[in-house]
């Protein structure tokens, strides 16, 4: 029997990367047809090395996979329920990363684009889009960070904003067999193993303290790349490059990505290191390794400078050094309805980090929504986004109305966002212990993070009609 899905006009999907995949799936698993639209290779972007769909640039961290009391973890949980196609390849492609679900990035990338062109129901065509068709009436657009000059000018005239930036920086990779493991060691921060790991996952270098102040010196006065064109543009709280932070005081790194806790270096097992440079896997063979945290803006040779001076890393080869590019977004609650489209042109629906969430995984989220909204609509139908007590909908009600109260004291007042348990509507009852009491500090925080889990849990599954 046929379905009279196919002889609807299909959906467009302007962007290959990760919310635009996951957007076209979604809409093909409706069974509504789709053209997605991918420029690359017809125009290169400075961040992607491959023409591949859903190419990993910055990290290939899914970050934490525990979705008892962690909004990450939630999130992954809540895509998998919903036959999400980036998990599925995430999960198949998994490298051990302790407590973290990390992937091989060709391999990741290499199966996204195999199940997306071998699906009859979506059509790939490799072409830049600058101005969606007028005669296209259900268009989403998830081009990402990375968006066209020529497509961001078209936003920007329907939107009537200014466009809003910010530096994404990437963070180094090196190559296995050229670090020093006589001074490195594996280990996981705490022996955690977590999805695919052994508690030892990662690469740790450790700095004693003069090691350390040396570091943080080669890194304030080392040469940094100019970019004057958006001088004044502010970076990501949660993307900061290692420089920036080392700026903001002279211990900031040992107390982020350099802690030294959790950790025990087994060459010197009864001296504590000051601080620990951690390399995570980054490929399924074990031959890369990226330097977790260590984003930066400084010029190749003062990252060469600098790295060498870490234990273990003094003839690091590097298969990529850290970099910058530009990431643009919408100022969301001011241009986008509920349903993600734009006030001012609702056949164009927006997906991805375009729309201020930040990581792969909400990318990815907000384009499996925006993807089921779109193919909902083509069939006539109206999708209401999942409650706000699921991390799905607490990150669409932080894109298109959480920050709605502060937005008329101008554009900065909306920043881009990763899931956390702070998006989520407050529990009505406060956790107690077994015995009725009170709990207080670090059991009381973890509680309330399984009470929020649970509750997201329980009612995604009644938004899925699951019994």
């Amino acid at each position: 029997m046929a379905n009279p899905a196919y002889d609807l006009d299909p959906i467009h999907v302007i962007g290959g990367g990760l919310a635009g995949c996951e957007a076209a799936w979604q809409i093909a698993r409706a069974g509504v047809a789709v053209v997605l639209h991918e420029m690359r290779p017809v125009r290169p972007t400075d961040a992607h090395k491959t023409d591949a769909l859903a190419e990993l640039v910055c990290s290939n961290s899914f970050r934490s996979d525990e979705a008892s009391t962690n909004a990450v973890g939630v999130l992954h949980r809540e895509m998998r329920a919903m036959n999400s196609l980036i998990m599925a390849c995430a999960d198949a492609n998994q490298v051990p990363a302790g407590g973290a679900l990390a992937v091989d990035r060709e391999g990741f990338a290499g199966a996204v684009t195999a199940a997306l062109e071998s699906d009859r129901t979506i059509t790939l065509r490799r072409e830049e889009i600058s101005l969606p068709a007028a005669e296209w009436d259900n268009v989403v657009i998830a081009t990402g960070p990375l968006t066209s000059q020529a497509l961001a000018e078209t936003i920007g005239g329907l939107t009537g904003e200014d466009q809003l930036a910010f530096f994404d920086a990437i963070a180094p990779i090196a190559y296995f067999d050229s670090i020093d493991m006589d001074k490195a060691w594996f280990q996981s921060r705490y022996d955690k193993a977590g999805p695919g790991g052994t508690g030892a996952d990662y690469i740790n270098c450790p700095l004693d303290r003069d090691q350390y102040e040396a570091f943080i010196d080669a890194l304030l006065e080392g040469e940094k790349t100019a970019f004057k064109d958006f001088e004044k543009t502010p970076y990501f709280d949660g993307c900061l490059p290692i420089e920036v932070m080392a700026e903001r005081g002279r211990e900031t790194l040992r107390h982020g990505p350099m802690k030294p806790f959790g950790l025990t270096n087994p060459h010197n097992p009864t001296q504590k290191a000051y601080a620990v440079v951690q390399l995570r896997q980054d490929n399924a063979l074990g031959t890369l390794y990226n330097m977790v945290g260590f984003q930066t803006k400084l010029t190749y040779g003062a990252q060469l400078k600098a790295f060498r001076t870490i234990p273990g890393l003094e003839r690091a080869e590097f298969a990529r050094l850290g970099g910058l590019h530009r990431n643009t977004f919408l100022n969301s609650p001011r241009v986008l309805d509920s349903r993600l489209r734009l006030k001012a042109d609702p056949r164009l629906r927006f997906a991805g980090q375009i729309t201020g969430c930040e990581g792969y995984v909400e990318s990815a989220a907000v384009g499996l929504i925006a993807g089921r909204m779109a193919a909902a609509e083509r069939l006539g139908a109206v999708l209401t986004p999942p409650p706000p007590t699921t991390a799905i909908g607490a990150l669409i009600n932080h894109i298109t109305g959480g920050h709605i109260e502060t937005i008329d004291a101008g554009p900065q007042s909306f920043q881009p966002m990763n899931v956390n348990f702070g998006l989520f509507p407050p529990l009505e009852i406060a956790p107690t212990s077994p015995d009725g009491k009170r709990l207080r500090g670090p059991e009381k925080a973890q509680a309330k993070k399984r009470a929020i889990s649970a509750r997201a849990d329980s009612d995604l599954k009644a938004w899925l009609g699951v019994v």
